[in-house]
């Protein structure tokens, strides 16, 4: 596992930087700051930076089939309407889960996206995982406090998907119809940190931020891990491959829960970081809306 050193792209200062996408059609490189309700968004380089107010907690944002992008508040699905930082419901979810938000998520090869709810106040297992398949909102498995990370095998067969709190990544067996079976447990996480946001390799290797942990880990399909990335500020949230190879990786990162003192030595926390790999990633597919 051969890297280069992270490097800060945007000194951002997030509070909560999460679901960091590439966005190849742009050549753009989208993410979000959910505590200070902000959607991101610069070039490859960093240069031409755009930001947004949101309406309320914004915790991922993924492009849309037609062109535009889809994003997630706390009561459901808005489609997010770039040309003018507008915001249109799409699906209502869990509108009667008060204290409840949405967290990660990620568009599988089939044009549906996977995402998940979870305690805001990260006390209470009344989160869930989802599965919107462009009409109909299903969910598919729950009791989680935090959840993390959606993400998908490269044959389209495994779906991954992270219990934060009990640092713990399970894997699915995603069916062609899109259900899941034979949940088991994939990583319980060592070394210290949580499990975050997470990408798939094109070789199949899960690689996971660790909120707390100072690194991003790389697994096998059994769970052993092959290697870390290690990052200068301790709060690692997610990441994306992207670039013309897929092998330059953006990763997010935060300032939740990190005192003065700590934020003094860790001043590029919250920032948008990127470093080059040996091996690409996956593409980022579109979610497919029906109408």
């Amino acid at each position: 596992m051969n890297t280069t050193a992270p490097d800060c792209l945007w000194e951002i200062k997030a509070t909560l930087g999460e679901g960091v996408l590439w966005h190849a059609a742009t050549r753009q490189v989208w993410f979000v700051d959910i505590k200070e309700r902000r959607i991101h968004c610069c070039e490859a380089d960093g240069r031409n930076r755009r930001s947004w107010h949101a309406p309320g907690q914004v915790s991922f944002i993924v492009p849309a089939a037609d062109g535009g992008f889809v994003c997630a508040l706390e009561d459901g699905l808005y489609r997010f309407i770039e040309t003018r930082g507008e915001f249109v419901p799409l699906a209502k979810i869990e509108a009667e889960e008060h204290g409840n938000r949405f967290n990660d998520g990620h568009v599988d090869a089939a044009g549906r996206l996977w995402f998940g709810s979870m305690d805001d106040s990260e006390e209470q297992a009344r989160g869930a995982l989802y599965r919107f398949d462009g009409r109909l909102v299903r969910r598919m498995d729950e009791d989680y406090v935090i959840t993390n990370g959606p993400a998908v095998s490269p044959d389209g067969r495994t779906l991954y998907h992270t219990d934060t709190l009990a640092r713990r990544i399970y894997a699915f067996d995603l069916l062609p119809d899109g259900g899941l079976a034979h949940k088991r447990v994939l990583v319980e996480l060592e070394g210290g940190g949580y499990p975050d946001g997470m990408a798939v390799d094109a070789e199949g290797h899960l690689w996971v931020a660790t909120f707390g942990g100072w690194r991003i880990d790389r697994f096998d399909t059994q769970g052993r891990k092959l290697g870390e990335v290690r990052f200068p500020c301790a709060n690692i949230t997610k990441l994306a491959f992207g670039g013309d190879d897929l092998r330059t990786v953006y990763v997010s990162s935060a300032r939740k829960g990190l005192s003065a003192a700590q934020l003094a030595t860790q001043p590029l926390a919250g920032g948008l970081f990127t470093f080059r790999a040996d091996v690409p990633g996956l593409p980022q597919h579109a979610l497919r809306l029906q109408e």
